[in-house]
């Protein structure tokens, strides 16, 4: 396959996106910091967020009806900062640089995301190399509807068959597989996928 663009997901490719962590930051309490997580974390949110449906005040407003009011400042803090509490997968921004500079193909980034994050997305450090993205809350649709590859390959201007799609969710890759994008469902093994793109590329 003559492969020109590699699209990349965020959480748990990029990054790890853990919620526990993203608490104990702030938390200590084991009964405080469970309660957060799974409050400030809900998927209930962040469903809606990466669809772009609720802004982050909302959110916010919601997770109060369900927390203590000692808390609330706090979970302010949590949401206002979890951005700068992702860890990078070890390997990945590397994997990212050697193989646009290696090959000289395309590096996209295709994540179900929130504006909050769209809005930062200039900050975090291991993108620095990408050369565009799509986010799903800017655009009102999320993987892993057809709609949201098409809208990548038109804004792009790239080819399904042409393209190879990084994610760890199988949904996704499926998703992907039927538009026509090879699809690698990615694991966590950087040396794996490192691998298989040199082996594609």
């Amino acid at each position: 396959m003559s492969i020109k663009t590699v699209v990349f997901d965020f959480g748990q490719v990029m990054v790890h996106f853990e919620p526990s962590y993203m608490v104990g930051k702030y938390v200590t309490d084991k009964e405080d910091a469970h309660l957060l997580e799974r409050v400030v974390f809900d998927r209930l949110y962040w469903d809606k967020l990466d669809a772009g449906t609720i802004t982050n005040e909302e959110t916010l407003a919601e997770c109060r009806k369900r927390l203590p009011e000692r808390l609330w400042e706090v979970a302010d803090t949590i949401f206002y900062n979890w951005i700068y509490n992702i860890p990078e997968v070890e390997g990945m921004k590397e994997l990212v640089t050697r193989i646009k500079t290696k090959y000289g193909v395309k590096i996209l980034l295709l994540s179900n995301i929130s504006h909050y994050f769209a809005d930062h997305s200039g900050e975090v450090e291991c993108l620095k190399d990408f050369d565009g993205f799509v986010f799903s809350a800017r655009i009102g649709i999320v993987k892993p509807s057809h709609e949201i590859f098409d809208y990548m390959c038109k804004k792009f201007d790239i080819k399904p068959e042409e393209t190879i799609f990084v994610d760890d969710n199988k949904g996704n890759i499926a998703g992907a597989n039927s538009f026509g994008i090879h699809g690698y469902l990615f694991d966590g093994n950087v040396e794996k996928l490192t691998a298989y793109l040199d082996n594609a590329l």
